[in-house]
């Protein structure tokens, strides 16, 4: 009987290997009856973002589309890019071909910080590269509060329509300086 070693790395891989093919089936189905399963496949597009000292760069790889076939949508500081890139059949009449390149819808959002102002944002749309600009909102200054220091009462004011009595008003007054 001969001893074969055991490389727990190699059953990593396979393992891992394994795993990728049954995701990569999993989400490459086609929801189409009758179809072959790999006839349409989902497509994500990379996206980059990237912050600088004014604003946040959003880049994102859309070969093969138009400034047409993509929408941006800003609400409630979700920033929505989607848009759809339709496939390319061709017909043959002998043997097979491979259809490798994705096709169809895609969405991809992103959760902007507060304060964005949806009017400064700005879109770009060059050699299948699409960069939105996304201006940083304004930090919020902390408010100072001066601190009045001596003997000066404070003064509390009323809303009421009602004026005091003068026996009233001296009495607050003495017990203030008091």
């Amino acid at each position: 009987m001969a001893l074969i070693r055991w490389e727990p790395v190699r059953e990593l891989n396979t393992i891992q290997s394994e795993m990728n093919r049954l995701f990569n089936t999993f989400f490459d189905t086609s929801t189409t009856p009758g179809s072959a399963p790999t006839a349409t496949r989902r497509w994500i597009p990379a996206m980059d973002l990237v912050e600088t000292d004014e604003d946040f760069v959003l880049r994102a790889d859309l070969p093969g589309l138009s400034e047409d076939d993509v929408n941006i949508e800003l609400e409630d500081n979700v920033l929505t890019i989607s848009g759809q890139r339709k496939a390319e059949h061709e017909e043959r009449k002998e043997g097979y071909y491979r259809m490798e390149r994705s096709s169809g819808s895609f969405s991809r959002s992103l959760t902007l910080p507060e304060g964005v102002d949806p009017d400064k944002v700005e879109a770009n749309f060059a050699r299948g590269v699409l960069e939105v600009r996304i201006p940083k909102p304004e930090q919020r200054k902390p408010r100072k509060v001066t601190i009045s220091a001596g003997g000066g009462a404070p003064t509390i004011e009323s809303s009421a329509t009602d004026t005091p009595s003068e026996s009233t008003t001296s009495q607050d007054t003495a017990g203030a300086a008091a």
